[in-house]
């Protein structure tokens, strides 16, 4: 199978299937009955997983076959949804979650270089579509939970049988692999490494990508507990949140136009720093649907435009660039949860969830500082 919108749309049903397995835990938290602690370990474990697998087969993807590193992180990532609390015992889930983690990482380790190999001319506007389908993905699930309370387990087995599908259709796939440049792969990785601009787009992302899933899990429940919503309106906030990030994909991928992206995540930066203080310390009833959107809409397109500006410093070796900023997503789901958990045990969610709004500052900062020494440089680069 070498048909090109058949392997664009495949790509696309990956990153769907991405964005509702790492939104799992947040959307059937309460359900399961899980506390915010251990809601935090449980995406720090999954975030784990994906920095494991996120940097090899990022890495992997300049020299071997993607299709067949993506039916194998099918695979993975399968078995991980078909198992999720299949039992109580929390640290088996905390196994079962970490390979959702390796398996999704492998979607978004290789499919951004796959659809860059295959769309040359417009790989900005594909990579910000495939992370649209990523919170769709999440949206929907969310949404489709409010209707399965007591079926949440139904959901994850539905989603673990398509993703095998997945597998299937990636097994059958034909995919050119590209010969190794002469620079070898070390001295490759090296010069990507010692580039301050890429370390800097790496710590910003540590930012947008924790405040992300960070959100993204902890979100019901501190409406919940803090605001007296009830299960079905706080995931329905949740879709809220997720939607906002999906029309600010599509919408950056649609408006932005060649040169602006570091100006771009400049102005995403600075929204989200008030947004998300009001989101958590403002008190406003129904009112907070909206920031909620919001908040969304500031987060939406940073995590692609940072790829992106990566690719743009080494675009003969995007894959590794974007690598390096992947594992620095996975650290940042790590870290920005773990730190949630930590502060909600030593003080209570309420104090924790200052978290959120300072890594947005330090976001902006690290933005402000690229844009002033390395956003011209990345702007030569063409969508």
């Amino acid at each position: 199978m070498k048909n090109v919108n058949v392997i664009t749309a495949t790509c696309y049903l990956s990153m769907l299937f991405l964005g509702a397995s790492i939104s799992l835990v947040g959307a059937a938290a309460r359900n399961i009955g899980l506390s915010a602690e251990q809601i935090g370990f449980l995406v720090a474990a999954q975030n784990v997983g994906f920095m494991a697998s996120v940097f090899t087969t990022g890495t992997l993807s300049d020299s071997r076959n993607k299709a067949r590193l993506l039916m194998v992180g099918s695979m993975i990532l399968a078995l991980g949804l078909l198992t999720f609390y299949a039992t109580g015992v929390f640290w088996i889930n905390l196994i079962v979650i970490a390979l959702v983690g390796v398996g999704t990482a492998t979607y978004e380790g290789v499919t951004d270089p796959l659809l860059v190999d295959i769309h040359s001319e417009r790989a900005s506007a594909h990579i910000n579509v495939n992370h649209f389908f990523v919170n769709l993905g999440s949206a929907l699930i969310t949404f489709y939970l409010i209707f399965l309370q007591a079926d949440w387990r139904r959901s994850a087995v539905q989603a673990g049988l398509a993703v095998l599908v997945l597998a299937v259709l990636y097994g059958l796939m034909q995919v050119e692999t590209k010969r190794q440049s002469a620079t070898r792969y070390v001295d490759r990785l090296r010069a990507v490494l010692q580039d301050r601009h890429v370390l800097v787009l790496a710590a910003a992302t540590v930012t947008c990508v924790g405040v992300e899933l960070g959100s993204m899990g902890i979100l019901t429940t501190f409406l919940m507990e803090l605001r007296g919503f009830t299960q079905v309106t706080s995931k329905a906030a949740l879709v809220v949140f997720l939607l906002g990030m999906a029309l600010g994909r599509l919408l950056v991928g649609l408006l932005l136009r060649k040169g602006s992206l570091t100006r771009a995540a400049v102005v995403l930066f600075g929204l989200s720093v008030p947004t998300f203080f009001a989101l958590y310390f403002v008190p406003m009833g129904g009112l907070i649907y909206p920031v909620i959107g919001l908040g969304g809409l500031t987060l939406s397109a940073l995590y692609p435009l940072v790829l992106a500006l990566a690719g743009a410093l080494h675009p003969e070796a995007a894959g590794s660039a974007m690598a390096v900023l992947k594992l620095s997503g996975g650290v940042g789901g790590f870290l920005m949860p773990a730190l949630m958990s930590l502060a909600t045990r030593a003080a209570s969610l309420q104090a924790a969830m200052a978290v959120y709004p300072l890594a947005c500052v330090a976001g902006l900062a690290l933005m402000l500082g690229f844009a002033a020494s390395g956003g011209r440089r990345a702007s030569r680069w063409a969508e």
